[in-house]
């Protein structure tokens, strides 16, 4: 291990999933002489009824516009600069949405030392001239510094609720994991460190297309048998896909831990996306409009992950082999009707 402590955390983001982590990682390093005792959490900085939400987290210890009635510890440091945040920075966790990831990169790149490593719960992906791009590349190739992914069935307010879960990290160099697994760990989440870490990130990024289906089958009254077979067959498209696309070998054991089928459940029974996607059948509004409506400035996953997957599948003439992802996208941006996602079951490769 080229760092030597005590290790300085700085969390990138503080949205519901940044502020729930912030409160494990604000616990956790008070009693590891290993990190040090301050936690930089960069915040967008917004007014919340007149005052700066920087202020009332340094100074209540709550974020009460993405995780209300949860208090964070008072060691985490609220800081509206990016560059300030990071600053000396030798442990840096990405939680902000998929689509901010290059802006953020491109700020601090060069402001944080080469030793220093990444860790990103970010689910999404991105494309590239050559198809594929893993948010865990960008921050890579943009910033110089070895990155891990954690995914998994964590919804946050249960996480800051310490209700028991589990988790997945995957790290390239193991040690790296485990650092992270020290930094994280509690008895309530647990974690699992893999080295299969482009499949852990992708599990993530495409279960959230997955979920928008799922969503589509509640606004549609479909019954749980439907439900299970959107699962099932989302699950089979996701491993396809990692297979095609994956730089080195799959293995399917990691479907098997919590970034993979625990998460796709959780998602399709509890998260935003399956949410929103069932008041899209229901209301008739935009995917744009609900999500301004519902989510209280939190971002949705799912449906531009879908249209980045179908861009990616268009430019290998593979749309056809993936239709349950397609008909997702085809709904969610060209105004098929909603039905197409019963219709792809019906005729989805697996049945032929």
């Amino acid at each position: 291990m080229a760092l030597t402590g005590p290790l300085k955390v700085c969390i990138v983001g503080s949205g519901n999933w940044g502020s729930a982590v912030a409160k494990i990682i604000g616990s956790n390093v008070k009693g590891l002489k290993k990190f040090s005792p301050m936690v930089n959490m960069w915040v967008f900085e917004e007014n919340i009824n007149g005052r700066k939400l920087t202020e009332i987290i340094n100074t209540e210890h709550e974020n009460v516009k993405y995780l209300p009635g949860h208090k964070l510890p008072e060691n985490v440091v609220a800081v509206p600069d990016l560059s300030d945040a990071v600053k000396e920075a030798d442990l840096l966790i990405f939680v902000i949405p998929h689509q901010f990831i290059h802006k953020v990169c491109q700020e601090i790149s060069g402001k944080v030392h080469k030793k220093a490593l990444g860790l990103t719960l970010i689910k999404g992906i991105d494309e590239g001239p050559e198809g594929l791009k893993l948010i865990s590349d960008i921050i890579r190739e943009k910033m110089g510094i070895d990155t891990s992914v954690l995914m998994g069935a964590n919804i946050a307010n249960e996480v800051a609720a310490e209700k028991f879960c589990e988790t997945t990290i995957g790290s390239k160099n193991l040690e790296h994991g485990l650092l992270f697994k020290e930094l994280l760990q509690t008895p309530n989440f647990r974690i699992t460190v893999v080295e299969d870490v482009d499949t852990v990130e992708l599990c993530g990024a495409l279960k959230n297309i997955v979920a928008v289906a799922a969503g589509f089958c509640d606004g549609l009254n479909c019954g749980d048998n439907t439900k299970a077979a959107v699962i099932r067959l989302g699950l089979m498209e996701m491993i396809a896909f990692a297979k095609i696309f994956c730089k080195g070998s799959v293995s399917i054991a990691t479907f098997l831990e919590s970034c993979g089928v625990a998460d796709l459940i959780t998602t399709c029974y509890g998260g935003r996306n399956r949410k929103v996607a069932e008041a899209f059948v229901k209301t008739g509004k935009s995917i744009e409009e609900l999500e301004q409506e519902m989510l209280n400035g939190q971002k949705l996953q799912g449906p531009q992950t879908s249209a980045e997957v179908f861009r990616i599948l268009k430019q290998k003439s593979m749309v056809n082999n993936f239709p349950l992802f397609t008909a997702v996208y085809q709904i969610c941006y060209q105004g098929k009707p909603v039905e197409e996602v019963i219709s792809c079951l019906q005729s989805h490769p697996e049945h032929m």
